[in-house]
This record gives structure tokens, C-alpha cells and sequence, in this order.
């Protein structure tokens, strides 16, 4: 009688951690426009996250996890007094980073948000600073920062433009678990194995489902759900330098591996080698507030705020032509039941600006929705169309575009001209125009917290960027303290 027997030979590490791992410990970083943009990155989403503490429901997560702990050498939390471990830091700052929804990001087959990788990398930098300046040795510094923050963003976009884990069912956050663990097993001192081993536990960690972005249950979670990535990845390299063995064939083990698993048998297309590829095509989410296959539309309602908002009473048809992503993630009907669920809904990013000319993180709120009736009335005269070119440039290369059109009709026969924006400002093609605005909103979001004299001093070192690569990284979190 024949018996199946799983054989019992330990195989070679697969060849996509080998790849990961001989990247985070070997290549050199050259590019100017990388480090340009990390840094613009990096400020955008520490601007973002000070902006994100107006929002009790993002300020409960934070803090340690037994009230009143505090950690010597503890990393510090933006715009907080918190002082904390570095696991229980990632996931503040990694909460704090993306709650609004507003800050970098990356399209492509799979889609996500870089910056994530911050609440690992700005938490165990700052403790590592910190520990080494109580030892009276040299602290790291921004750049050191920014090479950190070129590499996950890298890994995580390449592990992107070809696989697509959300027609799965996953969930982006699992490749900023990857991503942040493998750089950050590197600032830990980790050797190449134990980079490769941290690895193998990001990916036997799984994935989370993406349901929690999606009718009917989209909430709160996706704003802490890369906090929780980025904290679990700090973990892991931690458990990893205690001597944690790794799982080589993680990915490709027979019926047991996450191909088989998790992605229904099929194998990661990787067809492009890690360099700086992504920091310099990275998105950056200047203007709005809004998921970002919405940006370009949310452009198109402001430009025709004007010629609509004494006629919205007379709208007969909205018709929002865009791509299939766009359709397939945020195009909704229905009733809307928090604000998660509002600012992934093309229908209500459109209608909002329509009626006000703009849209901010305050017009998703209750408070404002619910006295509001206008916006799902225009909800209920939107057509939402797929437009074929637009779903293929937004794939091409050489592109990338997230192209949306918007055409309203009214009901005496008149109508607005078609209006289409292709490439939103924070787009590398309009980078330059992107930078000036980029500023003022780290400016105007600081200014939420901090004195005018604070501002100013935290402005002035962001723009030098000579000053902030050399700064060391605890002065800069210090800086950051709101005591």
C-alpha cells in the first residue's frame, strides 16, 4: 500500500527573499531625485500625521499599551509626549501616518502606500539614536532615514507592479510587513540569513482581508491596519536577532507555502531589479484627502464647482468616466456609514467638491454628511463609466496615469463641457508644480499644533535638505515632541 509521506529535506531559501535581502544589504543608493523625494515623502506624512491628532477615533489607538508605561530610550511619537518601545512606536506612527488617507502612494497591479514603512523605520531609528547617544556614540541620521525609506518603499512597489494581491482577497498592508521588516532587521544590525529569515516570518504571517476596505464593512481599521503591519514587522526582526530560525521555502513549499495558500498556486512575477525605481514614481497626494484613483476626479468637480453650484437643483446626470481600478475599489451606492467608508466612495469624493469647491478630512465627517443631504442627492444622478484608455495608460509604464473625466448634465438640455484630468499634481510629471503646494500643506498642518516659532524652525530644516540629511535622528524626533 502506497502512503503520501512528505519529505522531509530543508530546502535553500526561496530566491525572491534571497533577491530581497542581497538588495537591503548590498546596493548602493545614487539616485539625487530619490533622496529628493524621500524627503518630501517623509515630511508630507509627518505633516499628515500631526493633522491626523485633531481625530479622537485616531488618537485612542495611540499611546503605550499599558497606560502610563514609559520606555527609556523610548522612540518618540510626532506631535505627542509619548515615549515608547519600538513595536508599540511603529504602530503609533504608523497609525498616525495614515489615518487621513493623504499622503504617498503607489498604483499598480497591486496598489498601497509606501510611507507606511515609517512607523518602522522613524521608530527603530529614533531608538537606535537614542541608545547609541546614552552610549556616547554617533546616532544615525536622516539619511540614513531616507536609504531606509528607498529600499521599503522599493520592495514594496516592485512586489506590486506585477501581483496583485487584492483580486485575492489580500490586502496591501502584508507587503509593508514585508518591506519594513527586511529593512529594518538591517538598522537592527541583522546579518544577510537573518534579513532572509525575518523575511520568511513577514510572509508565514499571512495577509490580512481586505474586507475592511470594502462595502459592506469598509471602517476604521484600514486607518490602522499598515500601524499594525509595521509594528508586527519591528516584532519579527526583534524575534528574528534573538536567533528566531527562519521558513526558506515560505513562499513556494508544496500545499503548505503561500503560493499555494494564499495565491492560488501562483508564483510572484518579479521582472524588474530593485534600485529607485518607485521613490522616484512614487505618487504624492498633495491637494485632497481622497483615496488616490479619486484625485484626478476630485480636480475635475473643483474645476466645475463654479459652473454648478448655483444649478445643483437643476442637475439631471453626473457622468464620471475613470478606470477599471477606480470602479472595482471605490465606486459605490448606498448608504454611507462613517467616514472610512466616505472617503473610499468616488460618487461622494466628487459630489462634495461640486457643492463646496473643495474637499478636506472635515467633510467626511458626521458632522458635516449628515447636514449635508445635497451630496447624496448628486450620489444618486452618477453614472460611472469605464473608459478604455484609461484603464490601459494607467498601467503603461512610461504613464501611470489615474485618469478621470467628469461631465454634468442638466435638465433643460444644457450641459457642461467634458472636463478630464489625467495626471493629478502629485504625479511625477507635474512634480515641480507638486513641490510649492506640498509645502504649504506641511506648513498649514503643522500650524494645527505647534506655536509659530516651532513651525518655522521645523520648516526651515525640511526645505534644506543638506540640513536634514545630515541632522541626526533623535534631534529630529525631538523636535517633533509636543511636551
Amino acid at each position: 500500500m502506497s502512503q503520501n509521506v512528505d519529505m522531509n529535506v530543508r530546502p535553500s531559501p526561496d530566491q525572491v527573499l534571497v533577491d530581497i535581502a542581497d538588495y537591503v544589504m548590498d546596493s548602493e543608493i545614487c539616485s539625487a531625485e530619490a533622496f529628493d523625494t524621500a524627503r518630501n515623502c517623509l515630511i508630507d506624512a509627518l505633516g499628515c500625521g500631526v493633522l491626523a491628532l485633531k481625530f479622537p477615533e485616531c488618537t485612542k489607538h495611540l499611546g503605550p499599551l499599558v497606560p502610563g508605561v514609559i520606555t527609556e530610550n523610548g522612540c518618540r511619537v510626532p506631535g505627542t509626549s509619548y515615549k515608547l518601545d519600538p513595536v508599540t512606536g511603529a504602530f503609533n506612527i504608523g497609525c498616525l501616518v495614515r489615518w487621513l488617507d493623504f499622503n504617498d502612494t503607489w498604483l499598480a497591479a497591486e496598489w498601497g502606500h509606501p510611507s507606511d514603512n515609517l512607523g518602522a523605520i522613524l521608530a527603530v531609528a529614533d531608538y537606535l539614536s537614542q541608545i547609541a547617544v546614552s552610549n556616547n556614540k554617533e546616532p544615525l541620521t536622516m539619511r540614513d532615514v531616507l536609504i531606509a525609506m528607498i529600499k521599503a518603499y522599493e520592495i514594496q512597489g516592485v512586489l506590486a507592479l506585477e501581483n496583485s494581491y487584492n483580486r485575492v482577497g489580500l490586502d496591501h498592508v502584508l507587503l509593508v510587513r514585508v518591506a519594513s521588516v527586511a529593512v529594518v532587521t538591517k538598522m537592527l544590525g541583522g546579518s544577510r540569513s537573518q534579513v532572509v529569515d525575518a523575511l520568511s516570518q513577514a510572509w508565514v504571517d499571512g495577509c490580512s482581508l481586505r474586507t475592511y476596505r470594502h462595502a459592506p464593512n469598509a471602517g476604521s481599521r484600514k486607518s490602522w491596519a499598515a500601524g499594525d503591519a509595521t509594528s508586527r514587522a519591528v516584532r519579527l526582526a526583534l524575534i528574528t536577532l534573538k536567533g528566531e530560525m527562519g521558513i526558506p521555502s515560505v513562499l513556494s513549499a508544496e500545499k503548505w507555502g503561500f503560493y499555494d495558500v494564499q495565491f492560488k498556486g501562483k508564483r510572484f512575477e518579479i521582472n524588474r531589479p530593485y534600485s529607485s525605481y518607485v521613490m522616484e514614481n512614487i505618487l504624492l497626494k498633495i491637494s485632497f484627502p481622497a483615496e488616490f484613483h479619486a484625485q484626478t476626479a476630485v480636480e475635475c468637480a473643483v474645476k466645475l464647482h463654479s459652473q454648478v453650484k448655483e444649478r445643483l437643483h437643476d442637475i439631471q446626470k453626473i457622468v464620471i468616466k475613470t478606470h477599471e481600478s477606480a470602479i472595482r475599489i471605490i465606486s459605490k451606492k448606498g448608504m454611507l456609514a462613517n467616514p472610512a467608508d466616505r472617503d473610499h466612495c468616488l460618487q461622494y469624493m466628487v459630489a462634495v467638491p461640486l457643492i463646496t469647491g473643495g474637499l478636506t478630512a472635515d467633510h467626511y465627517e458626521d458632522s458635516f454628511h449628515l447636514n449635508q443631504p445635497m451630496i447624496d442627492e448628486l450620489r444618486d444622478k452618477m453614472e460611472v463609466l469605464e473608459e478604455p484608455r484609461f484603464t490601459r495608460e494607467y498601467l503603461e509604464q512610461d504613464k501611470r496615469s489615474i485618469a478621470n473625466s467628469l461631465q454634468i448634465f442638466f435638465t433643460d438640455g444644457t450641459s457642461t463641457d467634458e472636463v478630464c484630468v489625467e495626471y493629478p499634481i502629485g504625479h511625477r510629471r507635474r512634480r515641480a508644480e507638486g513641490i510649492p503646494v506640498l509645502e504649504a500643506k506641511l506648513e498649514h498642518n503643522l500650524a494645527t499644533l505647534f506655536s509659530d516659532e516651532k513651525v518655522e524652525r521645523i520648516m526651515s530644516v525640511c526645505k534644506n535638505h543638506q540640513e536634514f540629511e545630515h541632522m541626526p535622528v533623535n534631534e529630529f524626533m525631538a523636535m517633533l515632541e509636543n511636551k
